[in-house]
């Protein structure tokens, strides 16, 4: 097949390449860096009103593209958001919503955890709504037409780029123009042999690209660190800290090189960053290394050498104390997300 059509903005392939790191002073490229679909669950629902899909998965992330018709998504907390055609959101999980019509329509469907699909009494729909491959709903012509993509496991989303993320934000076609519809309407059906990596890797570079977008709006609710990076001092800081977190870092050597005191430098970087600037590089450090516990075979010395901590020893301590497990669990959790199940209605 041929490849993805690239955009006229700057080249994503370097987020999706394990071998090429994120360029030096570009943290968004760090961020993006992370979508890793490994058997995501694809689907196109098709679907006539009045039509409303309760969505209970508890995945980490889910992209609904909005090809033809109108929708809802309402969540339980928070404000809804209506879906034209050419629109996109974007839903962080594990919250529940719900993806309707209208938001005052019922729910005729409850998708479960593992892609699970039952009634809203519990019984299973065996099948009832299946309409081919990877194509759900009530008829193929159907007047709404949505393409749904989900990342299953936690291990698949840096959780840094999920800590970015608002519970649902959204893309008008006004703001942006999705230029992988027509690929996957048809890469979504087919069924050949290494399907399942193709609709991975589209997912991916979906996703990637509309955040992007999304980073840009100067009303996107971007995390604070990223709004800091703004700031000629704190901004020089972030970036030292992204770009080297090998590197001994203090107070004193930071503030030396933003050119102010460590007075001056601790105030600042806590009233824009929210939390003081060791603070921050820890929590840094910490998710890079949780990363690379998932993305590599490095050993967890490492990995410790990579992200600045001195042993072993002393990056398990820290990774334990703040994700509540070890180093060793971490990834081997990691490694069992590998086995993913596909979508069941039995």
């Amino acid at each position: 097949m041929d490849a993805p059509p690239r955009s006229n903005g700057p080249p994503l392939s370097a987020s999706l390449e394990r071998e090429e790191p994120p360029s030096r002073g570009d943290p968004l490229a760090g961020l993006l860096e992370g979508p890793r679909a490994r058997g995501a669950f694809m689907i196109r629902a098709c679907f006539d009103p009045p039509w409303a899909v309760r969505v209970e998965d508890q995945a980490p992330l889910t992209v609904m593209l909005m090809v033809r018709g109108d929708a809802w998504v309402v969540p339980d907390a928070g404000e809804r958001v209506r879906l034209r055609a050419g629109d996109l959101a974007i839903a962080r999980g594990p919250d529940p919503y719900t993806c309707a019509d209208d938001p005052g329509t019922a729910p005729q469907a409850l998708i479960l955890p593992g892609a699970e699909c039952r009634y809203p009494d519990g019984t299973s729909l065996r099948g009832s709504m299946d309409l081919g491959v990877r194509t759900w709903g009530d008829r193929l012509d159907g007047s709404a037409v949505l393409l749904i993509g989900t990342y299953l496991w936690q291990g698949e989303i840096s959780g840094r780029l999920l800590d970015a993320l608002p519970p649902l934000l959204s893309l008008p076609t006004d703001v942006w123009r999705c230029p992988l519809t027509p690929l996957l309407m048809e890469e979504i059906v087919r069924d050949e042999p290494g399907q399942e990596v193709v609709l991975d890797r589209l997912l991916d570079l979906l996703v990637i690209a509309a955040l992007r977008a999304w980073f840009s709006r100067p009303e996107a609710e971007a995390p604070a660190w990223y709004r800091a990076l703004a700031d000629p001092v704190v901004g020089r800081v972030l970036r030292l800290v992204q770009n080297d977190p090998a590197h001994p870092w203090t107070v004193a050597s930071l503030a030396a090189k933003a050119g102010v005191s460590r007075a001056a430098l601790a105030r600042r970087f806590t009233d824009l960053v929210g939390e003081p600037p060791m603070s921050y590089l820890t929590g840094w450090r910490l998710a890079l290394a949780a990363d690379r516990l998932r993305d590599s075979d490095d050993t967890l010395e490492a990995i410790a050498r990579q992200v600045g901590y001195g042993s072993a020893f002393a990056l398990s301590n820290a990774f334990k104390r703040v994700y509540g497990v070890s180093p060793q669990e971490h990834r081997m959790r990691e490694a069992q997300s590998v086995g993913v199940v596909g979508p069941q209605e039995s």
